[in-house]
């Protein structure tokens, strides 16, 4: 497969051999960043005669809909309501309406690579997978932001191909996705019973019905990470609580990096309790505290550029806001009910 990761550019000299590729956009309140999303997916290097771009709407209360219709080139896009107002239930709306032979699914805080949809078709053919996805590069607005996207480009902030992979490989899971229409067809829709993780969940099923998933570098997008811890705690919590209640539908899905979060939360609230156990329990403790701290300040300062020293602090508590939140919403998840 290396020469995957050397090709990516599509020849579309001949474009009537090309697939016609639906774009799909399940959005909500995404004012502050839906234009250059937008934007992105009408600009693409492929011929617009062989691509259509498909939004599903959740009521948003904010201006998302009037920026889509203000955008030029915005008669290329169809708006359809997504009453539900769950992302699983705007995929699922646009999946039954998509006409395309391969499905290119975008978020609303996403900017893609202008040969995004030309990378996604050329990786699907070569590699022969059912699902292709890409490299993310977290971006920040605000000083907070720049910090978040710092930190989360590392491994120790979420392992995983498209977080910090460079090498193009088959793996569990990609960010977005592109998939092959065959593969929709077998593998079925969304669960909309899923407050979050319906990603993973919907790409674990793929790979249960024998489909794979390939990651390839070629296909980038610019990410636009939570600009406030607030917002990167609610957003990690929401991610760790619909894992939990994935697993619960789908146990054997299980990853040991899933794992790391919540048992890191739990050592670090409960655990507490372990100080006063006597001294040899508190000196354990602490220094696995220690330990944690000195990677983030470790993976912080690698992260953060060097004409910005100012963000290696924030950028290193962008680590355990993002790990206890998730732990967190881990164990909130299961407490729930089972869905």
């Amino acid at each position: 497969m290396d020469q995957l990761t050397a090709n990516a550019a599509l020849n579309t000299d001949n474009q009537s051999e090309l697939p016609f590729v639906s774009v799909i956009l399940p959005v909500r309140n995404e004012e502050n960043f839906i234009a250059n999303c937008l934007n992105a997916a009408l600009q693409q290097q492929y011929p617009p005669e062989k691509m259509e771009i498909l939004v599903a709407d959740g009521g948003s209360s904010d201006r998302t809909v009037e920026i889509i219709r203000q955008t030029a080139g915005a008669n290329r896009v169809y708006i359809v309501e997504n009453t539900k107002k769950k992302q699983a239930s705007g995929i699922n709306i646009l999946l039954q309406r998509a006409k395309g032979d391969i499905i290119v699914r975008v978020d609303g805080h996403t900017m893609i690579a202008p040969n995004y949809i030309q990378s996604c078709v050329q990786a699907l053919r070569e590699s022969g997978a059912d699902m292709v996805g890409g490299a993310i590069a977290p971006q920040g607005i605000t000083a907070v932001g720049k910090a978040i996207a710092c930190a989360a480009k590392t491994p120790f902030a979420v392992p995983g191909a498209f977080h910090s992979g460079r090498a193009a490989q088959f793996t569990d899971t990609v960010y977005m996705g592109a998939w092959k229409r065959e593969a929709i067809t077998k593998t079925g829709l969304f669960n909309e019973a899923l407050r979050a993780n319906e990603d993973y969940e919907y790409n674990y099923r793929l790979r249960k019905n024998g489909g794979k998933i390939y990651f390839s570098p070629t296909i980038t997008s610019v990410y636009y990470s939570r600009q406030s811890f607030g917002a990167l705690f609610r957003q990690y919590f929401a991610y760790g609580r619909g894992k939990c209640a994935m697993l619960r539908q789908n146990p054997a899905s299980l990853r040991i990096r899933q794992l790391i979060a919540p048992l890191f939360t739990l050592w670090l609230l409960p655990g507490f309790f372990m100080i006063f156990l006597g001294h040899i329990f508190a000196f354990l403790w602490l220094s696995v505290i220690a330990l944690y701290l000195l990677l983030a300040l470790f993976f912080a300062f690698r992260a953060v550029p060097r004409n910005q020293p100012w963000l290696i602090f924030p950028a290193a508590l962008a680590f355990p806001v993002m790990h206890i939140s998730w732990g967190a919403g881990f164990w909130r998840g299961w407490l729930d009910a089972p869905q």
